[in-house]
């Protein structure tokens, strides 16, 4: 008997599914917000230097603040004034509109700045003066945290496989919520970076390990509706996060605001089960059947477990495994292991670096940074959409790589058409943004599919911590434009089509069991009847 056979009997998408899912999907709001927050509250506002200095013996009078403006800051070619120098004194002549024959000397900023608060109330940049040569460490906070996501899906994706599923979410969920809560107490930025790099650690285990449970839950027909569902929890996310940002401008109540709904998930934590496939892996029968159990009750096919003793789950994964602890060194111990765990690998790295250099490369989109992520959010709904009519009718494999393919391909197309064609090239781009979320939701599923129970987890662990090293890859990338203005998007139409020809080397697992066992990826498995003659 099969965990699959097991599922369908008791209805593998029932009330109990849903409520899981439901559970997961409120369990998603923290992490994508946090995800997006690193946009908005590093925003560097338009500021100038603050000219107070050269005013202390009121030598300005009745000047207006643009005519201070002109005698205190040096101007650019593009007639604005410059954000991080000024004059080492006042010139009045400037009023006149009279050039000097030599330049006025200027000084860097002596007094901190002046900021433009009319978008942001408050950013880090604001708070902590991070402008001109420290404008960089903007930058280096965002690396920081996604570092943090790196070195938390390896984290994470380990000690599920040790410990559970259900405990290790649990801890996700409040030490990253205690961990966003206290940086917003930060009283330096190096504070704030380090709380911000252990918020990130925090924060991954609840996409990996909320990710599997839904997969480890559902029947196979159901499989491809619970990942389309769990990937629109980002779209939602990003959308209902847009008008919260919009109005919200202060970066330190932002982020209590995206925060405190992990809350919602710690209570609702206490009925979340854990996952019958990794107690049976692990020979915990006693507890599995409790929760199948659990599950009949709630799908009302109570009469069925009733027929379903502990020892009957005992058989779904052979004894070879008995009392074994798995790590990430069993991603490579075995040849057929080791070459899905390299496959993979690539591919989360390459859909990753695609579909975030997209992200970082259409900032010329010609809307507010409000507008501009909320149209990132709405365009992933047709495209996951389309996914979901497409993973039955031609495949999960098929389905990536045709996905993969229409965001190279819009990226390619944007190179042949003049920069002055905003409408068109905006339009390519946002396209390309969709195919490229709906290559990295089909990704997600597949690769569920193919990993064993026994190193699920780690499997997934170990891909989430590929994806995260290409968000720091990706900026690097898009600098490729210093040395040719188009270079960065041929470079990234080459990674996906790299990614398509090594995805087309995977098998296709629509309609087939999820593996249990690494003896089930490698072929070796005893039959039952084998092991009875010997």
């Amino acid at each position: 008997m099969k965990f699959e056979d097991i599922l369908s009997e008791i209805n593998g998408f029932g009330t109990f599914q849903k409520t899981l899912l439901l559970n997961n999907f409120i369990g998603r709001f923290g992490l994508v917000s946090h995800f997006i927050l690193n946009i908005f509250i590093n925003v560097i506002p338009s500021h100038h230097c603050d000219f107070d200095t050269l005013d202390a013996d009121d030598v300005f009078g009745n000047l207006t603040y643009e005519q201070r403006l002109t005698v205190s800051i040096p101007q650019r070619e593009d007639g604005t004034f410059d954000s991080c120098l000024m004059f080492s004194e006042p010139q009045f002549d400037l009023l006149k509109n009279s050039s000097s024959p030599t330049e006025p000397p200027v000084v860097p900023c002596q007094n901190g700045w002046i900021y433009d608060n009319s978008m942001f109330t408050s950013s880090l940049a604001t708070q902590w003066d991070l402008v001109c040569e420290k404008a960089g460490m903007n930058n280096a906070v965002v690396t920081i945290f996604f570092l943090g996501v790196m070195f938390g899906a390896a984290m994470f994706g380990s000690l599920s496989a040790i410990f559970g599923r259900k405990k290790m979410l649990l801890a996700s969920y409040i030490s990253a919520m205690g961990f966003a809560l206290a940086s917003v107490y930060s009283s330096s930025f190096t504070m704030f970076a380090v709380l911000r790099f252990f918020t990130g650690l925090s924060i991954t285990g609840i996409v990996i390990i909320s990710t599997i449970l839904n997969v480890e839950w559902v029947d196979i027909e159901h499989r491809k509706l619970v990942s389309v569902i769990d990937s629109m929890s980002w779209t939602f996310a990003i959308m209902c996060f847009c008008p919260i940002a919009y109005w919200i401008r202060e970066w330190r109540w932002l982020t209590v605001a995206v925060t405190l709904p992990i809350s919602v998930s710690i209570v609702s934590w206490w009925w979340i089960p854990e996952s019958a496939r990794w107690l049976i892996a692990n020979e915990k029968v006693e507890e599995a059947h409790y929760y199948l159990r659990k599950c009949a009750i709630m799908n009302r096919r109570e009469e069925v477990i009733s027929s379903i003793k502990p020892e009957v789950l005992s058989s779904i994964v052979g004894t070879e495994g008995e009392n074994r602890k798995y790590s990430y060194l069993d991603l490579v111990r075995t040849p057929k292991m080791r070459r899905l765990a390299l496959k993979t690998g690539l591919i989360w790295f390459c859909v990753a670096t695609v579909s975030y250099g997209i992200i970082f490369g259409i900032g010329n989109l010609d809307l507010n940074l409000y507008l501009t992520q909320f149209v990132y959010g709405i365009i992933e709904i047709p495209s996951k959409l389309c996914v979901y009519y497409l993973l039955d009718r031609i495949g999960r494999r098929t389905t990536v790589v045709g996905a993969l393919l229409l965001a190279g391909f819009s990226l390619l197309i944007n190179t042949f058409i003049p920069k002055d064609q905003t409408v068109v090239r905006t339009v390519i781009a946002v396209l390309g943004r969709g195919c490229s979320g709906a290559s990295f939701m089909t990704i997600i599923l597949y690769s569920s599919e193919l990993y064993p129970t026994v190193l699920r987890q780690n499997g997934m662990g170990y891909n989430s911590f590929l994806a995260r090293l290409a968000v720091s890859v990706a900026p690097l990338v898009l600098l490729l434009d210093d040395l040719w203005g188009h270079l960065s998007q041929v470079t990234l139409c080459a990674i996906a089509l790299f990614a398509g020809f090594v995805i087309y080397q995977l098998p296709e697992t629509r309609n087939r069991c999820l593996p249990e066992t690494i003896e089930d990826i490698e072929g070796t498995k005893k039959k039952l009847s084998d092991m009875i003659s010997e």
